[in-house]
């Protein structure tokens, strides 16, 4: 039985929706900043320095889409290198899910502002990635 309870299929199209997934949550986190910072139509012309402006949760929120941005390329990364190797795909999937799981939990800490507990989330999530690149190098041995 895997991590998930058997939530997690044994297929690489399990993987693949959780890059998905992953791929979307700066979006996300984008539109929840703009819809914190009371973002109108008008704000349109120049969302970026809309976004810049914003204060507190928005602003969070905002930095939460950035971080998301920041660390997706190294999951995709991490993910597609372990397909690549045949690390065994349950590990695979339980791995990506987990690593997405985790970064939800990182941008609603962000956003509530649970620094510290944020600080963990991240460090876990990379872990995650770490963990598939060295299952990656040892499968390749």
């Amino acid at each position: 039985m895997n991590l998930f309870l058997g939530l997690v299929s044994d297929t690489a199209a399990s993987a693949i929706w959780a890059m998905v997934v992953a791929s979307l949550l700066p979006l996300t986190m984008a539109l929840t900043a703009k819809m914190l910072g009371g973002f109108n139509l008008a704000d349109n012309a120049h969302p970026r320095e809309f976004l810049q402006g914003t204060t507190g949760a928005a602003a969070r929120a905002n930095a939460a889409q950035q971080n998301s941005y920041e660390t997706l390329p190294v999951f995709l990364a991490a993910v597609l290198a372990a397909m690549l190797f045949f690390v065994p795909q349950m590990i695979v999937n339980t791995l990506a899910w987990l690593y997405v799981l985790i970064r939800i939990g990182f941008c609603v800490a962000y956003i509530t502002n649970l620094a510290m507990f944020r600080s963990i989330l991240w460090g876990l999530s990379i872990a995650c990635c770490l963990m598939l690149f060295y299952l990656s190098i040892r499968i390749s041995m």
